[in-house]
């Protein structure tokens, strides 16, 4: 079971990690985030990044180790990683790798409640998500090849993870249309049925 942490933002854990490169001022951090890809697989906002390494300090994760001033410019606070944020970083990132948790995509959130709508309108809907998710794996496609031309696997595996789940997404609504379409899904009818009269069927309640 994964140990609960005194921070749960994730991106507490990539600037725990990015301070662990070397240390940086929080806007710094931001463009080594971005600049290394990270925004693809986080949320990286300016202003609450503050807030995260401020946390971060309160924890004893991260302490100031200068500041610098530059000419008229407002003064910059460098934050580094110390020991106890270095063992928390392993630790967490240790958790994340080994332990499944259960987590909550808006997708299946949609799914559940899909009999709602009636039968037809859910097999139009999700062909507009097939359509969608299609393009996004060839576009996801493309952008890797060309990615792993000049960088490691290793730099890429979140990039190469996100691709399989959209692929394997698209791979599982196309084969749940043709159960939908050929009338093959347990409960289909009754579905159909209750949109079209208005009738609950007995198995359904």
């Amino acid at each position: 079971m994964a140990k609960r942490r005194k921070l749960g933002n994730p991106l507490a854990l990539a600037v725990m990690v990015t301070l662990g490169q070397q240390p940086m001022h929080p806007y710094e951090i931001a463009q080594t985030l971005r600049r290394q890809g990270k925004d693809a697989s986080m949320k990286i906002n300016y202003g609450s990044l503050y807030t995260v390494v401020q946390n971060l300090e309160k924890h004893g994760f991260v302490e100031v180790t200068e500041v610098e001033r530059q000419g008229n410019r407002p003064e910059r606070t460098v934050y580094g990683l110390t020991e106890a944020g270095r063992e928390e970083m392993t630790g967490w990132l240790s958790d994340l790798l080994a332990v499944p948790v259960k987590e909550f995509p808006i997708f299946e959130t949609a799914l559940s409640l899909c009999g709602a709508l009636h039968p037809d309108e859910v097999v139009r809907l999700l062909k507009e998500r097939l359509q969608n998710l299609d393009v996004q794996a060839a576009s996801g496609r493309a952008a890797l090849e060309k990615l792993c031309e000049s960088l490691p696997r290793l730099f890429l595996l979140e990039l190469e993870y996100q691709l399989h789940m959209v692929e394997a997404q698209a791979d599982w609504v196309r084969g749940l249309l043709e159960e939908i379409e050929k009338g093959s899904l347990p409960g289909v009818e009754g579905w159909r049925h209750f949109h079209e009269t208005g009738e609950l069927p007995p198995e359904f309640t």
